[in-house]
């Protein structure tokens, strides 16, 4: 029986859990597109026994369970929907369990499926088209994913989903298997032994886990449990692009490098500790190990282009190697190399090696977290709660490392200030400052920038910010009492929790009001100060 009948049969007998308007309800729109929002013993129950059919039959198929770090007693797995063997795409659930009974459950379906799975194309076929599309070709041990891709009005196309590297950024293609047409594309690109020491891009002093290599020091580092590498590309532009499009490979001899382990170039000694720094507050504050929880290898790539050479490069690398940071998948980082003095961009604002801001490393380092936990997808509202997550973890970073101030070198929450002066790239506390919109009613509706992931981050980031800080919202006049920066790590826990252990990866805005909530509730009890803070929060951003 197809999961479409599934769905049916199972939701006749919680008819009143399907239709009812609280928030403990599953709701479905035209498209069948089904939002899952299960926190209450009664909807659990049901939606229990639904899941379970559902697995039964092989329409839900779960990936392998996580220990949870923050509550022992906890595990999280997550559901991927399933049509006649076939998956859909940004279809799944995140289930939380205590001693294998379900705490909470919070998901995307798609019900009303009637599609013929059997492809017209090939593999090989759909690797020829992505080729042909993109001018690079899908590695030989990746093959092209067959799924079912929701489209707009509710209907469904049987696609080849491939990941290749075009031009050195990151783009997922989906080809129709039957008729071989591009049915969307977009850039998943998210951006932004020995001990040395060395000054950062500020002027700081700090010290490095390096390794002796002959008569030089290399920066590999061996006293954190995942390898830590930062390579330097030297300003060639060529060799970037070639080892982000597969075709060149880094060794040893790559990486950043000093004579004496007094270390001299500030882009290299700021790659190097600051993702140490990072990997240190996400297991000390949330006792995760590393991007994947299992230690996944890390490799931060700096002055991926020559500075003085900006003026002469096209503005898609301009925008790529020089004005940007970004994590390009599997745990690999560039930071970009800034612009000369005296140069600003058309804002006037000037760049410095973005290595150089905490914030900014550990922004892109929580695209790798995002990655291998709960993959929101990187469009339209789950991509704008991806950039958000990286955005609080940002700042939450430098809190738990710098010193509370304005100045450099110290916390705030403006994303990116060390190194884009003045102003920075965004603003948690007060984002209309920088143009960006504070409440729910003032997004961006727009096509470009994936459907702002950008710009409308800064709603679920504000209300990250007055859950701990309080206030009132421009936009609203409603006002928040936080629960102050001295307890800040009790939201930090929430977010992350939610973010990383029980977000579905197509969520939108009103589940991620639905998940912190959830994850305040299971770590500090409903109707804690936590718990009010995140309620008030979101609702003081429009988000209900």
């Amino acid at each position: 029986m197809g999961i479409a009948r599934n769905i049916a049969v199972a939701l006749l007998a919680v008819s009143a859990l399907w239709f009812a308007p609280e928030p403990t309800s599953a709701q479905a729109g035209a498209s069948g597109l089904a939002r899952v929002t299960a926190d209450t013993p009664s909807a659990l129950r049901e939606w229990d026994r639904v899941v379970g059919q559902l697995e039964r039959s092989g329409d839900l198929r779960a990936r392998p369970r996580r220990a949870d770090t923050l509550l022992p007693q906890r595990e999280h797995e997550r559901l991927d929907q399933y049509f006649k063997g076939v998956r859909v795409f940004g279809a799944d659930l995140a289930r939380q369990t205590e001693g294998g009974v379900p705490v909470s459950l919070f998901g995307v379906m798609y019900q009303n499926i009637s599609i013929d799975t059997t492809p017209q194309l090939s593999e090989d076929d759909a690797r020829r088209l992505v080729a042909e599309r993109s001018g690079s070709a899908l590695p030989a041990n990746l093959a092209p994913e067959l799924i079912i891709l929701p489209q707009d009005g509710g209907t469904h196309a049987l696609a080849y989903r491939a990941r290749v590297f075009s031009d050195g950024v990151p783009t997922v293609y989906f080809i129709d298997a039957n008729s071989g047409e591009s049915l969307l594309e977009y850039s998943d690109l998210q951006t932004q032994s020995a001990l040395g020491t060395g000054k950062g891009v500020l002027g700081d002093d700090k010290k490095l886990s390096v390794i002796r290599d002959g008569s030089v020091f290399r920066a590999s580092d061996k006293q954190r449990p995942p390898a830590l590498f930062t390579f330097d590309m030297r300003g060639s532009v060529s060799r970037t692009m070639s080892f982000l499009n597969g075709v060149a490979r880094l060794s040893q001899a790559d990486l950043a490098s000093d004579a004496d382990d007094n270390w001299t170039d500030p882009a290299s000694v700021d790659a190097h500790a600051y993702t140490g720094w990072v990997y240190d507050y996400y297991f000390k504050r949330f006792g995760r190990r590393g991007l994947d929880n299992n230690d996944i290898a890390i490799a931060s790539l700096v002055h991926p282009a020559n500075r003085q050479d900006v003026l002469r490069q096209p503005s898609s690398i301009v925008g790529l190697l020089y004005m940007n940071a970004a994590y390009f998948g599997g745990g690999v980082m560039v930071y970009g190399e800034g612009l000369p003095s005296g140069l600003t961009d058309s804002r006037g604002r000037s760049w410095n090696y973005t290595s150089g801001g905490l914030d900014v490393i550990a922004h892109e380092l929580t695209h790798g977290v995002t990655e291998f936990s709960s993959r929101l997808i990187y469009l339209n509202e789950s991509g704008a709660l991806n950039e958000a997550f990286s955005d609080m973890m940002g700042v939450s970073a430098e809190f738990f490392h710098q010193p509370a101030g304005s100045g450099p070198l110290q916390a705030d929450y403006l994303m990116g200030e060390d190194i884009v002066t003045p102003g920075g790239l965004r603003s948690l506390s007060n984002p209309a400052d920088l143009g960006d919109p504070d409440h729910y009613t003032r997004r961006y509706r727009g096509s470009s920038d994936n459907g702002g992931v950008h710009t409308n981050s800064t709603i679920a980031s504000h209300a990250f910010y007055l859950a701990i800080e309080g206030g009132t919202n421009r936009t609203s006049g409603v006002s928040v009492a936080g629960v102050g920066s001295d307890n800040r790590e009790q939201i930090e826990k929430v977010f992350y929790r939610a973010f990383a252990q029980l977000m579905p990866s197509n969520a939108n805005f009103s589940t991620a009001r639905a998940v912190t909530i959830q994850a305040a509730r299971d770590l500090y009890g409903a109707g804690s100060p936590a718990e009010r803070a995140v309620t008030q929060a979101w609702s003081a951003v429009g988000v209900q």
